[in-house]
């Protein structure tokens, strides 16, 4: 079956960093005909619509404050061509490139998602070029001036073909609906309308650039792919031959870990019975542990000891040379004259006033002489030291160290003799362990080496065959691309020998456009509808007055009746359009928003829009998909509601940002 060519939308999620909020517009795994997203004003609906148009390449992302503080990213999940991809975009400053994969928002990632630039959307690799192509205008070229053959031309863009996908709020009853204040746009979207219908001026031309311009793509892939061949083939032979996935070495690699834990359980109930023998082995190895440690103990101390005994027998040494420097230089003993060295006849004394020796008047107090003052240090001496009793107690203390350095000593021996002897006892015990368990634990130690040899081989495995897919991702890439590239080019050759006279085919589309517009007013109860038409400019007319000549009211019908026309009409006709659409506020200017008009909103009810929406869509199968922002939607689509917006924290979700209530933001307007 041919895939379904456009674009539908699945999926919105917006990323933040606790928590994601999302849109779901799919029902049992498919996607929706019709989807409305209810709820109070300014609880999110239109930024809903926004954010799908900033994944599919619009230039901005809602700027709303709650938005800035809470989304990191944009996720669109969407069909491309009945295949469901994802779009990443970051939020905050619009992102300049986006971030395709195949796959769903909860579907784990088969390939590496695709990097695509956003401008320029004429390049091959663009976003825009992408979502083209499954619109089947991959290519297409504007021409700025359609009646100058030499006119420069432009590229398509996706966010002009956007013009027939989204009918944002602004637009909805605008004066300018069809941009007649910029004539830029205005003659854009006419040629926008015409690519989507095929009825454009120098067709022939066209068509023929633009399958010159695909088959140079065409032959770029056609390379790519040959080469990309040519580095499986030398790099990785076997990648092409359909070797097992890694599925395959994953489930054999869960397997040997299956077989690892249970042969550890068997293995430790075949060797319950040696319970006694390891609890010998554990009393052995603390024994021989604290023997150990108690010789290491004593042999630390004694290491410590030696030099302090040294110490103290130093010490009295030295005391001993004080005692004997005392009597050597006492000097009260001065028994020869300093001057000739002959021995004094008697010792000094003070004679009538006089030193005996020198003669000389004595300074000290009650003329008495000195001798021996710097030794005792006064003439009571009780600051002299006494060395026979620092001897006592330095011999004391040496004896004490030393008798117990000698126990110590004396108690190494056994020491050592207690800690040989209970490593001894640990090694037998350890024997005694291993001889009664080594028959039983054999078999299983063989088992578990040959386990983990085969882990090993598996994990090899394993990594060559996740190599591999990768490489026969990449050449699936590149054959799609061929493949897609060959169907385009295949399909515009038959469109070029279909084609007809340009101008009688456009004034065909013009007026199917406007048959429908005018069916859609008067399905809805346009008052007094009279000659309804829409001109070959594309202006929707009623009542023989354009559309900016009506109401407010009126013109909401008018925009809405223009929009679907070009919408169903496409659809109906397999024309070159995404296939959704989405309409932001139908029921403006009738009760709801804006200036009420009594005249249209009295005459005119929802209900009539909606049944029309859910007859045509009955229809139409998986060929269509709306997407509708109401405030109020009536209960005839109740069941095609996938949100509903309350603004009340009691009915949760209070917006689309749900978590963001009035509460947070009456206080951040306090502070």
């Amino acid at each position: 079956m041919e895939p379904l060519p456009g674009i539908r939308i699945r999926r919105l999620r917006l990323v933040g960093m606790e928590r994601s909020y999302d849109v779901d517009f799919t029902a049992n795994l498919r996607v929706r005909n019709l989807s409305v997203i209810a709820g109070a004003f300014s609880s999110g609906k239109t930024a809903v619509l926004e954010f799908i148009a900033y994944g599919l390449g619009a230039k901005r992302h809602p700027r709303h404050q709650e938005v800035l503080r809470r989304v990191r990213s944009c996720l669109l999940e969407v069909e491309l061509s009945g295949e469901p991809h994802v779009i990443e975009r970051s939020v905050g400053e619009p992102s300049k490139v986006a971030f395709v994969r195949r796959g769903t928002l909860d579907s784990k990632p088969t390939s590496r998602a695709e990097s695509r630039p956003v401008d320029p959307p004429g390049a091959p690799e663009s976003l825009s070029s992408l979502l083209l192509s499954h619109c089947k205008l991959e290519g297409v070229q504007l021409r700025e001036a359609p009646t100058n053959s030499e006119s420069r031309t432009d590229p398509l863009s996706f966010r002009d073909l956007m013009w027939l996908a989204f009918l944002p709020n602004e637009r909805v009853a605008d004066k300018n609906f069809l941009f007649e204040n910029d004539y830029m746009r205005k003659h854009k979207l006419r040629q926008v309308v015409d690519v989507a219908f095929g009825v454009h001026d120098d067709r022939a031309v066209e068509l023929g650039q633009r399958i010159q311009e695909l088959g140079g793509r065409l032959n770029r892939a056609k390379a790519e792919l040959a080469a990309a061949r040519s580095f499986v083939v030398e790099q990785a032979p076997t990648a092409l031959d359909g070797e097992p996935t890694p599925a395959v070495h994953e489930q054999e690699l869960a397997d040997i870990t299956s077989q690892l834990t249970e042969l550890d359980r068997r293995a430790q109930a075949g060797t319950d019975f040696a319970a006694q023998l390891r609890h010998q082995h554990k009393d052995a190895a603390q024994t021989s542990h604290r023997a150990a440690a108690v010789l290491r103990d004593c042999e630390t101390q004694l290491q410590r000891l030696m030099p302090l005994r040294a110490q103290y027998a130093d010490d009295l040494l030295k005391l001993g040379m004080l005692g004997e420097a005392q009597q050597i230089f006492d000097p009260l003993s001065v028994t020869t004259c300093p001057a000739c060295l002959n021995r004094l006849s008697a010792p000094p004394t003070a004679d009538n006033g006089h030193c005996s020796l020198c003669r000389h008047e004595p300074t000290a107090p009650a003329g008495r002489l000195v001798l021996g003052a710097a030794d005792t240090g006064s003439q009571t001496g009780n600051n002299r030291v006494d060395v026979a009793a620092e001897t006592r107690s330095t011999k004391a203390r040496l004896k004490e160290i030393t008798t117990y350095i000698d126990e110590l000593g004396a108690s190494l021996a056994a020491l050592k003799l207690r800690a040989e002897n209970a490593a001894v006892r640990e090694e037998e015990a350890a024997a005694a362990l291993d001889a009664a368990t080594s028959p039983s634990v054999s078999p299983f130690l063989a088992a578990r080496d040959d386990l983990h040899r085969r882990r090993e081989q598996v994990l090899r495995q394993l990594e060559q065959a996740e190599s591999a897919v990768k490489l026969r991702e990449g050449l699936a890439k590149r054959a799609d691309a061929v493949e897609r590239h060959e169907g385009q080019i295949a399909h515009l050759r038959e469109e070029l020998a279909r084609l007809g006279d340009a101008s009688h085919d456009r004034d065909r589309v013009i007026a199917k456009i406007s048959g429908r517009y005018g069916e859609l007013l008067r399905a809805w109860r346009y008052p007094k509808v009279s000659t309804p038409f829409i001109k070959t400019d594309l202006t929707p007319f009623v009542r023989g007055e354009p559309y900016q000549e009506a109401s407010s009211g009126a013109r909401t019908l008018l925009t809405l009746a223009w929009q679907l026309a070009v919408f169903e009409i496409a659809v109906e006709a397999g024309a070159a359009h995404p296939g959704f659409l989405m309409i932001d506020s139908p029921q403006k200017n009738l009760g709801h928003g804006g200036t009420l008009d009594a005249v249209i909103a009295d005459a005119v009810t929802i209900d009539d829009f909606y049944h029309h929406l859910s007859l045509w869509l009955a229809d139409r199968g998986s060929r269509a998909q709306l997407i509708v922002a109401d405030n109020s939607p009536p209960p005839l689509v109740e069941s095609s509601v996938v949100v509903r917006y309350s603004r009340n924290e009691a009915r949760p979700p209070y917006g689309l940002i749900e978590d963001e209530t009035s509460t947070d933001e009456e206080a951040e307007a306090d502070a």
